[in-house]
């Protein structure tokens, strides 16, 4: 019996330590025993007993500020990271026999688990550098430029760094949040950021970031070109949902203005969503709009009050463009014009051969409008077509026809003539179906043809007086001087001159052996002419009948392809190349258009301008019971710590696809929103509303591809950086301001925290690196003592 009562006075000294289960009351009779240590000590285990209710970080003796992460491993092989550190045993799903690893962050950002990647330095050059923090690239995975400039610009806003360099993250992680990413976004960004200002890299692999991305956003799986906004964009909502810290978010019913004062208004729209959306993001990023939408038949108005993250700025659009193109008359003797015309944005291809009509005096409807690419036709458009499909880096080329139309089924028909080159390996006669041994050369032609003349003869001596009049003197010479000997000729050489002739009659006639008064003289061709089709590779066949070509495409029976082909011997004597490839310029040429230029105020604004809604997002008038085409106006009410300005270069319409390159002036200090805040409640009536710039990403390139790059303001030294992907470049501030800029980041004078340290010089660079080249990385690799080194957490 005393034995007993001493085992239950142990336990009720036990139980009198855990009793307290959340929502239930438990007596632990079996604590859980798990084994701790640390990473870098993993062969000294520490037996431990743990309650249910017990957090096991407390129990390892590391200091307080020290970033930790926690293993569970329960096997040899299997170990599973414990995200939430603050998580109880019970919630960690912890049980007797399991080893419990924890690891701190390395001086350089990394972890112990990680798993670094040395690409071209040692590990002791590594250890040895010492740079600026926060001046260190990215590399490039593959396509992720969009990504690596975005992270830049973000890395270089202070509040938002200065949040994960000091650890108030881990505090605030959101582990539970629906819409969130369980922490993993935040914890994957922190882990780049940490990197990036450790000091210790010249450039660092985003890999674990970019999985993470993909993860949680399918569309940015793959090496897939993007935008950089629209990463950013995710990004920001990611780090906000998994950094929120409203745990449990209410249902909030929104509520019209129906005539209240707009202060009241605003003031409960903004606590409403604070109500719900509470974290650093919404601290630095968010502000808020006014949206007035009025009926245009009851003349109802709605006024509500909306949070935003970033301001999209419409640019001024301009009704015309310059376009650059080559003119090719029918004169054989005239070379290509190069003209430069000013034609409707939103015209058609018939308006871009007017404008070339006024230059030439040549009709309009005589003109066919093609793309030559590779010594071929890329495409031939239709006057219908609209001009935004053609391409400002496009070769256009306009040829004038003879005839003013051409319809499918009249007499005349178009050609797409091909020049191309015969190898020496190969025999090329007329019976030959394949193009293989051939290549083409200089500009193709577009003429339109009599349909009788569509024969071997007819479009020989047609492409001969085309490409050049003394050609033909010289091919007439030539078939003067094929005369035929009597009949004691040899066989071999009536079979070779039947050779000569035989590309251009497709039936030889049947002579008798003596020919010594026969007045027909055999030809010798310069070329030979084939059916292709639009690459001009694959024959087509020539006609049955001998005489007529049978090249013409159901599908297009009013434009077909041929191709002039030439022996190489030939084209060297008869054919020069670089004089038929020759152009000259018209003297529009030398008119030089300004670029346009705007104003970054213009662009904010046409923003708060009014505007008719689209027919494909109407609004529901309460009043009228139906949607409405109303009109709609936005202004803006307040504005946060760090303003995000997107400049929406890339335009999409139901007409065209573009993107603009006008030259945004953007101010690099002072950027004042005084004349464009409603919200009147600061000093004298007037809230902070002046900004400074603080990083810009670039986009180079078209619709089609590109290349993003950032500029950045270091926080600490206040130094301009220009970050190419892992390359970093010293910058000077009147190189920010170009027609690439796309996103703006603006820092708000009242919370700008002036540079800690001197701005950097040329002596304090380091050694063996030019002045203007602090990290010299690029894609294909480095050059003499250069160096990189590329950390990679896993």
């Amino acid at each position: 019996a005393r034995h007993l009562t001493l085992k239950m006075w142990c336990l009720i000294e036990w139980v009198e330590q855990v009793v307290d289960l959340p929502s239930t009351l438990k007596v632990e009779v079996y604590p859980v025993e798990v084994f701790l240590c640390l990473h870098s000590n993993m062969d000294n285990a520490v037996t431990v007993q743990f309650s249910r209710v017990d957090t096991i970080r407390k129990h390892f003796e590391v200091p307080d500020n020290a970033e930790t992460r926690l293993w569970m491993k329960s096997s040899d092989t299997s170990c599973e990271r414990l995200r939430n550190v603050h998580a109880s045993v019970l919630d960690s799903c912890l049980s007797s026999g399991m080893t419990v690893i924890m690891e701190m962050r390395n001086a350089d950002g990394t972890w112990p688990s990680s798993r670094p990647q040395i690409m071209r330095n040692s590990m002791e050059e590594q250890e040895s550098y010492r740079g600026q923090p926060g001046v260190c690239g990215l590399t490039n995975l593959g396509n992720t430029c969009f990504m690596n400039s975005a992270l830049q610009c973000l890395s270089n806003t202070p509040p938002l760094t200065e949040y994960f360099l000091q650890n108030a993250y881990l505090e605030e992680l959101n582990f539970s949040n629906p819409l969130g990413m369980k922490g993993e976004i935040a914890e994957a960004y922190a882990d780049v950021i940490k990197q990036m200002w450790s000091g210790r890299h010249f450039s660092v692999v985003p890999r674990v970031f970019k999985t993470k991305v993909g993860h949680f956003a399918s569309q940015f799986l793959g090496y897939q070109q993007h935008d950089s906004q629209e990463l950013l964009s995710f990004l920001l909502d990611g780090l906000h949902e998994d950094l929120n810290r409203v745990k449990n978010k209410e249902y909030i019913e929104l509520r019209d203005a129906e005539g209240r004062p707009d202060q009241e208004v605003a003031e409960e729209a903004w606590r409403n969503h604070r109500r719900r959306n509470d974290s650093v993001i919404v601290d630095t990023f968010h502000g808020l709009f006014k949206s007035t939408l009025v009926c245009p038949e009851c003349r109802k108005v709605s006024v509500t009050f909306d949070p935003f993250c970033y301001l999209s700025v419409p640019l001024p659009v301009s009704k015309e463009r310059v376009m650059e193109v080559f003119f090719v008359s029918l004169d054989p003797v005239a070379k290509p014009i190069q003209h430069r015309l000013v034609v409707p944005k939103a015209g058609r291809v018939f308006d871009l051969c007017v404008a070339l009509s006024l230059a030439t005096g040549v009709s309009a409807d005589q003109m066919m409008v093609a793309d030559v690419f590779n010594h071929r036709f890329y495409k031939i458009y239709h006057t219908d077509e609209f001009l935004s499909s053609i391409l400002d880096r496009d070769d256009i080329f306009v040829y004038e026809l003879s005839c003013v139309s051409v319809e499918e089924d009249g007499e005349e028909v178009v050609l797409a003539v091909y020049m191309r080159e015969h190898g020496h390996y190969r025999d090329y006669g007329p019976s030959s179906t394949s193009s293989y041994g051939t290549s083409l050369f200089g500009h193709p032609l577009l003429m339109s043809v009599r349909r009788e003349q569509c024969t071997r003869d007819g479009l020989y001596d047609l492409f001969l007086q085309r490409l050049d009049p003394a050609d033909e003197e010289t091919a007439d010479g030539q078939r003067a001087s094929e005369t035929k000997e009597e009949g004691d000729q040899s066989t071999q050489q009536e079979e070779d001159d039947e050779q000569l002739e035989m590309p251009v009659r497709a039936k030889p006639c049947k002579r008798p052996a003596a020919r010594k008064c026969c007045p027909l003289k055999r030809r010798k061709t310069l070329f030979t002419i084939q059916a292709v089709n639009a690459n001009g590779t694959t024959e087509r066949g020539m006609g049955e009948d001998g005489n007529a070509l049978s090249f013409f495409s159901s599908s297009q029976p009013a434009q077909s392809y041929v191709a002039i082909d030439w022996d190489p011997d030939m084209k060297k004597k008869y054919y020069n190349e670089n004089e038929a490839e020759k152009y000259v310029k018209d003297h529009s040429m030398e008119v030089v258009y300004q670029q346009t230029t705007v104003q970054l105020q213009e662009c904010i604004e046409l923003f708060t301008t009014v505007e008719t809604l689209e027919e494909e997002n109407p609004w529901y008038c309460p009043v009228c019971k139906k949607h409405q085409l109303a009109t709609k106006k936005l202004d803006l009410w307040s504005l946060p710590e760090v303003l995000i300005i997107h400049l929406k270069r890339f335009s999409y319409t139901k007409y065209s696809r573009e993107k603009l390159d006008t030259i945004v002036d953007f101010p690099l200090r002072n950027l004042d929103f005084s004349d464009y805040l409603l919200k009147k409640t600061g000093v004298n009536g007037e809230p902070p509303s002046r900004y400074d710039l603080i990083a810009v990403s670039n986009h180079y390139g078209g619709l089609r591809d590109g290349h993003y790059t950032s500029y950045a303001r270091n926080k600490d030294n206040g130094q301009w950086y220009y970050f190419d992907d892992s390359k970093v470049t010293d910058a000077k501030e009147e190189q920010i301001v170009t027609n690439a800029a796309y996103l703006l980041f603006y820092h708000r004078q009242d919370k700008i925290r002036h540079p800690t340290l001197p701005n950097p010089t040329n002596s304090c660079l380091t050694s063996g690196q030019p002045a203007d080249d602090v990290i010299s990385s690029n894609h294909e690799g480095l050059a003499g003592a250069a160096s990189c080194v590329s950390m990679e957490t896993d």
